[in-house]
């Protein structure tokens, strides 16, 4: 029997080192291909490898997913990952060191992918963006990346943000510039508006909702601007390029049918408000972290929203690292 699983872990690890005459510099993570399934899945959906992508983040339901670009030109859910780790509470980022995950709309280049990460591999939000700065927000360094730990970043396990840092290396093969990513509280339907109506952070999140709604509508990633401290969405490029962060903003006319759905949405939000007892409006947490000051090992526990099955450090609790060694055990 020993002798035998000495024989099987040699012939795959000589199957992995030569299967489709693969190179070892192939086999590095940042390189790794996409797993069959998924190259499945993108075909029955009409997709192409490397046609483009979008990011969208739910904070509440920690869900992150990847939309990718069909043949007609809309964009469909191709699979939804469990955030592994993020950290702080339901809210936008507004300092340096506040531990916050950041909420808004956000854009990635090919330089913002990161191989050589200490945490496997990584992707670089792109925070603070226009609107940011705009607000006197500060802060860097906010990341998609392993290791499920979070200071302030969206932690997903290995083998996750390995499959999504595929997907994006694969849109940029395909020639796509850059990629979008929403990072929302939770999802932006009428129930969770009503749920957090009495949330010092409304009315940020209903200028969150508008580009949720255009993406929701059209299946299309918003142009996105900043004009008097505040997004925009759906404007052409001319008027886009026209605006200032900080300066007054144009007349703004959205899609009927994207206005159609806010007007809905704001009825029926008001409707299921007014019919909530007390104790179903979502409550605010208490938690804060006094920046600057070493965070206490308690503390650092209670700021992570993290998936069961991973210790304090971010590593897996139990299971078998996967290798062809564990044939020995």
């Amino acid at each position: 029997m020993f002798v035998r699983r000495i024989v099987t872990a040699v012939a795959l690890a000589t199957a992995l080192m030569t299967v489709s005459a693969c190179k070892y510099e192939d086999m590095v993570p940042e390189n790794a291909p996409l797993p069959a399934e998924l190259v499945r899945a993108i075909n029955a959906n009409h997709m192409g490898i490397n046609s483009p992508i979008l990011v969208r983040l739910y904070k509440e339901e920690s869900d992150l997913e990847i939309w990718k670009q069909k043949t007609d030109g809309t964009y469909g859910l191709l699979k939804s990952y469990k955030i592994c780790a993020w950290s702080g509470k339901l809210g936008p980022k507004t300092r340096e060191g506040d531990r916050q995950a950041p909420e808004g709309f956000y854009t990635v280049t090919p330089a913002q992918l990161n191989p050589n990460s200490k945490y496997h591999l990584a992707i670089n939000i792109g925070y603070p963006n226009l609107y940011d700065r705009a607000n006197g927000r500060t802060g860097d360094a906010l990341m998609i990346h392993g290791s499920c730990n979070s200071s302030g970043c969206y932690a997903m396990d290995d083998a996750q943000v390995q499959e999504i840092y595929a997907l994006a290396r694969h849109s940029f093969d395909g020639g796509q510039r850059a990629f979008q990513i929403q990072a929302y509280p939770f999802r932006m339907t009428p129930k969770n508006m009503a749920r957090h109506k009495n949330s010092d952070h409304y009315a940020f999140w209903q200028m969150l909702k508008k580009g949720s709604d255009y993406f929701d509508v059209t299946k299309r990633p918003p142009n996105v601007g900043v004009c008097n401290r505040s997004y925009v969405f759906d404007q052409d490029t001319k008027t886009l390029a026209n605006l200032s962060p900080t300066g007054p903003c144009p007349q703004i006319e959205m899609a009927p049918q994207v206005a159609a759905k806010q007007q809905q949405d704001e009825v029926k939000t008001e409707e299921i408000a007014a019919n909530m007892a007390p104790s179903e409006f979502a409550t605010s947490s208490t938690f804060t972290y006094r920046t600057g000051e070493p965070i206490t090992a308690e503390a650092y526990a209670q700021e992570q929203h993290r998936r069961e099955g991973f210790d304090r450090t971010g590593k897996r609790v139990g299971g078998s690292s996967g290798s062809i060694f564990s044939l020995f055990e």
